[in-house]
Formats: structure tokens, sequence, C-alpha cells
């Protein structure tokens, strides 16, 4: 059970985490801070009532029981082999890297350190992973996004794909998971997510539709197998970064809450 957080990155979700902090409604102690823009973060920090300090990565280890990841897949590698190898656990807001480096997930089991995935902006793991315990026949996906929300992102540079001026909705992209978190690493933890509780992220099928107008990110799940059928929607309103949506932050936050908590409800 944690005592102590360190938080790294100082981006949308960590300052709602911290702001919670600041009102005293997390059990853990929030031990610092650390940020590739150390600028930035100093300038959130001093907003803050009783704001933790801001550490290089080494002392902010060192220092926390529990690392929360919250600056993007890029960091994930690097900061789990350290995490990990100073005896301390992780929770990783950027699942996606979980899928192209499933090393980290040997690390986490080897060493016996905890690897956190929360459910961030999706909801019904619980659900899936309970019938993913039996025969399932299928597991798909349909994320329906706002074109600012997925603009910019690697798959539609490199399939020369613009949303600029579109009028009406375009599936964008269809596959598996695997293939949509690598060609939309910021917009698609979710199906990350699905597919580790679920089947797996080769035989989790995933759309990507970019609707004009549209003011949520919407998530469809399906599942279907020996247990019945299961239907998951979620219309998730953005954050202040239009690629995350609040119930994301929500999520990290009650995770937080949960690693220091001795009572666990649900699967």
């Amino acid at each position: 059970m944690a005592q102590s957080i360190g938080i790294v990155g100082c981006g949308a979700i960590a300052q709602a985490l911290l702001k919670e902090a600041d009102k005293g409604n997390l059990p853990v102690e929030v031990a610092g801070v650390t940020s590739r823009t150390e600028s930035s973060a100093q300038a959130f920090l001093a907003t803050l009532i009783n704001p933790p300090p801001y550490l290089e990565r080494e002392e902010l280890i060192a220092r926390s029981d529990l690392i929360v990841e919250t600056a993007g897949g890029h960091v994930v590698p690097e900061l789990a082999r350290e995490t990990f190898g100073a005896g301390k656990d992780l929770m990783v807001i950027s699942i996606g890297a979980l899928l192209e480096h499933p090393e980290i997930i040997e690390q986490s089991r080897k060493t016996g350190c905890r690897l956190l995935a929360p459910s961030g902006a999706i909801a019904g793991l619980d659900g899936i992973k309970s019938a993913c315990t039996g025969i399932v026949d299928r597991v798909t996906m349909v994320s329906r996004k706002p074109p600012r929300a997925i603009e910019g992102a690697p798959y539609l540079v490199e399939h020369g794909i613009s949303l600029e001026g579109l009028e009406t909705e375009r599936e964008v992209f269809s596959g598996s998971a695997r293939e949509a978190c690598l060609g939309f690493p910021a917009n698609l933890n979710v199906s990350a997510a699905v597919s580790l509780a679920g089947v797996g992220p080769d035989k989790t099928q995933v759309r990507i539709i970019a609707v004009p107008g549209l003011e949520r990110n919407c998530h469809d799940i399906e599942v279907e197998g020996e247990f019945g059928f299961l239907s998951v929607h979620i219309e998730n309103i953005p954050s202040e970064n239009p690629k995350t949506g609040r119930l994301t932050a929500l999520s990290i936050i009650r995770s937080v809450r949960d690693a220091g908590d001795p009572v666990s409800i649900g699967t």
C-alpha cells in the first residue's frame, strides 16, 4: 500500500491530481514532481497552497513508494527500468507504451514491483477481464472523435490523411489495437487498456471515426462470448487538452486513492 507518490509530468492530468492533493483529498503524500519543462511545472506548483517540491527524477523515485507517470509514452521504458530498479511501484497512464514495450510487464513480474494501469477514459474493464477468463468470440471498439483530437497523429501523417475542412464523418482507421496505439499514441490508450484486460492487442479490433462538430470523445466496446454479450458506451468530455478526456484525470485520482487504501472494490 503506497504512502507517498512521485509524479512524472505536469500536464492536465498531473495538475488535476496535484489539485486534489492540495485540497487534502488524497490518502497519500505527494513526495514531489518532475517534468520535462521545469519552468512551467514550477509556475503551476506556485499556484498551490502547499506545493510539493520539484525534484530530479532520481531523487523523486528515492522519496516515493509509487511513481505516477503522466508525461507520455516516450518516458515509460526508461522510467520503468529506473523505478523497478529502485524497488518501487509504477502507475502508467500512457498504457499504449506497454504494447510497444511488453518487457516492462515482465520487469514488473520479475522484480515483484507493482505495475498499475488505470482504466483512464474507458469503462467496463472489470467485465471485460471477467468475460475473457472464459471463451470470447470477439472484442471490438469503435472510437468517435472530433477531428482536432486526432489531427497530427502519426497514422494520419503517414497515410496523407487530412481532416481540415471535414464536413461529414469519416473512418480514418480500422485494424488491431496494437496498430491503433502505434498510429495514434496520444489518443488510443483506451484501446490498449481494453486489449490488455481482454484478448490481447492483436485480437482486439479497433475503428476510429472523425466526426465534425462532435464535442465529446465517444467509445463503444462490444464483447461477445460464452458468458453472453457486453456493450459499453462512453461519451467523455475533453479536458483542457482535447486529446485527453476528463474521465482520464478522474480515473487517475481514484487509482491513486485506491493505491493508498487497503480495501479494494471490483475485479
